[in-house]
């Protein structure tokens, strides 16, 4: 018998950016960006515009257009399309579709850039539809979401939604660079400025517990949108998640451990059984609240870490009950302990934390002890409301 083996390694570098006003005439970021990439060509661009951010920013697309046209030495403005906002973007097909029609109609290349100014889910949806288009065209993310910016966009991941199942089809394919404008966040509904900060209690837990200070000591400021706190929670948070992604080991996921899903079993099962009515963060920060419940009742947290962790969340405006309330409807819950599982492939593995700031994998999850952990978790929401 005889083989042939290979191997070869493809560094990838991105940047992600931090600016206000991005669209303005005298920001120069956007033109610089292009003129990097190609100094010598015009860069054509074609746009993928959230329908949420234009109702809230309704200038923005004469914004893009004008901006292009101040620049047209090193950009060409193509076209726009306007998808849906949040989870439907990614349930429905015929979006990627119309990218796909789109990146075609108006001869976007390998070297043209799809734009992608949205929320997590328009993100995720927009990139997706790039990288399968002639097997990826370039991509620069603006998300517009604290979740987006200290998150979902800072990573190489993109997906849509099928057979009933959160991101089942996706791929891993680095964006050129991400603009995180603060000048979005202004607009977000509250429910929206709040629910990335989910990502951030998520990381400090797992990675860092100075930063989980921060955040628990400016709870307050960041429920009451103050801008300064806000925008370190969104760089820190996305510094880590960067730092993560290259210095991991394993940044397109072929390993069983996946530490920045720790809350997302439970995350993404309560997004499908509540019709994706829950905002992403909202579930993230109820299945923290889980994970950490649980894991205080194997021993792993100490009653007083669970209620510094549970009071921080709260403070901040999370709403951490877990809305099942039949022995049906738990059980429906926990089944996403194997979709999870089978979404990662291999061995089981979840992971909780021994401390703050500690990550600690697991295995195995007692069911009896996790139905028991729902219900305690209930009662202290229950208790804190009253």
């Amino acid at each position: 018998m005889k083989s042939i083996k290979q191997s070869f390694s493809v560094p990838y570098e991105y940047r992600l950016h931090f600016t206000a006003g991005l669209f303005n005439e005298s920001n120069t970021l956007f033109n610089e960006i292009l003129c990097e990439y190609n100094k010598s060509e015009k860069v054509k661009l074609f746009f993928v515009l959230d329908d949420g951010v234009l109702k809230h920013h309704p200038n923005l697309l004469d914004s893009i257009t004008n901006y292009c046209q101040v620049n047209s030495a090193s950009m060409q403005y193509t076209n726009s399309i306007i998808v849906p906002g949040g989870e439907q973007s990614k349930n429905n097909s015929k979006y990627v579709d119309e990218i796909i029609k789109g990146v075609s109609v108006n001869a976007i290349c390998r070297h043209s850039f799809v734009i992608a100014i949205g929320g997590g889910a328009v993100i995720d949806m927009a990139g997706y539809a790039a990288a399968i288009a002639h097997r990826g065209v370039k991509l620069i993310r603006i998300p517009t979401t604290t979740l987006s910016q200290n998150d979902s966009a800072v990573g190489v991941k993109n997906s849509v939604n099928a057979l009933g199942k959160k991101n089942f089809l996706g791929t891993f394919a680095p964006p050129y660079a991400i603009i995180n404008d603060s000048e979005f966040l202004k607009t977000l509904e509250q429910r929206d400025w709040i629910a990335g900060i989910a990502e951030a209690v998520k990381v400090s837990l797992i990675k860092d517990e100075t930063f989980f200070k921060y955040i628990e000591d400016n709870a307050t400021k960041l429920e009451e949108r103050l801008n300064k706190p806000m925008q370190h929670v969104i760089y820190k948070c996305a510094e880590m998640h960067m730092e993560h992604i290259a210095q991991g080991g394993d940044p397109f996921e072929s390993g069983s451990s996946r530490p920045l899903d720790f809350g997302h079993w439970a995350a993404h099962k309560l997004e499908q059984m509540t019709s994706y009515s829950l905002r992403h963060g909202e579930a993230v920060a109820k299945g923290i609240a889980l994970d950490v419940t649980y894991a205080t009742q194997m021993g792993l947290v100490s009653e007083g870490e669970l209620s510094r962790i549970l009071n921080t969340m709260q403070r901040i405006g999370f709403d951490l009950e877990i809305p099942v309330y039949t022995e049906k409807e738990i059980d429906i819950l926990l089944a996403g302990i194997e979709e999870f599982r089978e979404h990662l492939g291999g061995e089981l593995t979840i992971t909780l934390i021994s401390g703050i700031g500690k990550k600690h994998d697991v295995h195995y999850i007692d069911i009896t002890v996790m139905k028991k952990a729902i219900k305690i978790l209930n009662e202290m929401c229950k208790i804190n409301a009253a």
